[in-house]
């Protein structure tokens, strides 16, 4: 197993951050490794006397890259350092905790073990999305969840024509569609109805919201396959496109929405003890609560 030296710490302003934050600088300090700051959590950390450095450039210098919140903090930092090589562990600060899967209590020993060359790496696809007017690119970004078009208004219903590897699949009134990758399939696929998927999956499952008839149901594709949504002239409003719920562009009647494959993959780091069943039991609920029954067979 690689060993990391260089060591970035992400994160973002919350409920505890600052003190996670402190207990992880003081044990990475302990073991002697470098760590370089984030410049967004700089501020947190008055006095620390460490290198600080933009995220872009923490992923060119650092073998190892700590987020230490929730999976937004994490999903913000993936789509800045996927392009680079250094994997990614998330501390959680958060509440689900899907990707970010190490409890501040447990730092010592967890993020300790991932020193020690004791870890699961994985690899997550994320997707680009590219906004198209008139033959133009007004717009582009990339998700590691999910990239949603929607009609942008509460109780109004939006129409849209739906294409894989350029074969035409329907034209449909809905308040919108999800597109997402096996690891945004837990997320808001999941509360839209969609499928849960292993993130080892190469796939990608296409989510309506809301549509106007009862046999639209979700799909999965190929994860290679390329995706286009096509915004109908018919349309009176400018339905926003999200990556992620956190990067937003505004579309326009006639736009083309692509999207496909991100050529880069993140790095993702777990525990040994990591399992994809147990967190979606943990998070979930699944069997958390059945009652204790006679066997009557």
């Amino acid at each position: 197993m690689e060993q990391f030296r260089n060591i970035g710490v992400i994160g973002r302003e919350g409920n505890g951050v600052a003190v996670t934050l402190k207990r992880l600088l003081d044990y990475l300090q302990q073991r002697e490794l470098s760590a370089v700051l984030d410049e967004q959590i700089a501020g947190l950390m008055s006095g620390h006397g460490l290198r600080v450095c933009s995220r872009r450039m923490i992923g060119e210098i650092c073998d190892l890259i700590i987020v230490v919140g929730g999976d937004g903090s994490l999903l913000g930092a993936a789509r800045t350092l996927a392009r680079h090589n250094a994997p990614v562990l998330g501390v959680n600060r958060g509440r689900l905790g899907f990707l970010t899967d190490i409890s501040p209590d447990e730092i010592e020993s967890q993020v300790g073990a991932v020193l020690d060359g004791h870890y699961r790496l994985e690899k997550r696809f994320l997707l680009d999305v590219e906004l198209m007017r008139g033959g133009e690119r007004v717009g582009k970004g990339d998700a590691l969840n999910d990239v949603v078009l929607n009609s942008g208004t509460s109780g109004h219903m939006m129409e849209f024509e739906l294409f894989v590897d350029g074969e035409f699949v329907y034209r449909q009134r809905s308040d919108g569609l999800i597109i997402s990758t096996p690891t945004g399939s837990t997320a808001y696929s999941l509360s839209a109805g969609g499928p849960i998927m292993h993130p080892r999956l190469d796939a990608i499952v296409i989510v309506p919201m809301f549509p106007h008839t009862l046999s639209s149901r979700p799909i999965v594709i190929d994860g290679k396959s390329e995706i286009s949504m096509v915004v109908c002239d018919c349309n009176t409003a400018k339905p926003p496109v999200t990556c992620d719920g956190q990067l937003r562009m505004t579309s326009q009647p006639g736009d083309v929405i692509t999207v496909r494959k991100k050529p880069h993959r993140m790095k993702l780091i777990h525990p040994l003890d990591h399992s994809f069943y147990a967190s979606c039991r943990d998070k979930l609920g699944w069997g958390a609560h059945l009652p204790a029954g006679d066997d009557d067979d």
